[in-house]
């Protein structure tokens, strides 16, 4: 009884795993192509833009962004190509 009760919650468990959310994976730069780079920018104008005020660029380090994009971009329903977009224009004009 012990080994069905205990095969039932650990199937359980891994199906609210398997149907959380995705995780988005920005570590660091990937896209430098000016293209990419300008669709980062229209992507980051257009989606934050829908609910606050842009923030500068300069406003946080490279660290800083991820943090911050990390938490905002599932709010804006980003990509994880649109997530890395942006995240990289904003690291290719900021100066910290």
């Amino acid at each position: 009884m012990k080994k069905l009760i205990l095969g039932m919650i650990l199937g359980s468990a891994s199906l609210v795993v398997s149907c959380g959310p995705k995780s988005m994976a920005v570590t660091g730069p990937k896209y430098t192509s000016s293209e990419q780079l300008a669709q980062g920018k229209t992507i980051f104008e257009n989606s934050c833009n829908r609910c606050h005020k842009l923030p500068d660029p300069a406003k946080h380090d490279d660290q800083g962004w991820l943090k911050t994009l990390s938490r905002m971009a599932p709010k804006a329903k980003l990509s994880e190509d649109q997530h890395q977009m942006v995240y990289d224009y904003l690291i290719s004009v900021n100066k910290k």
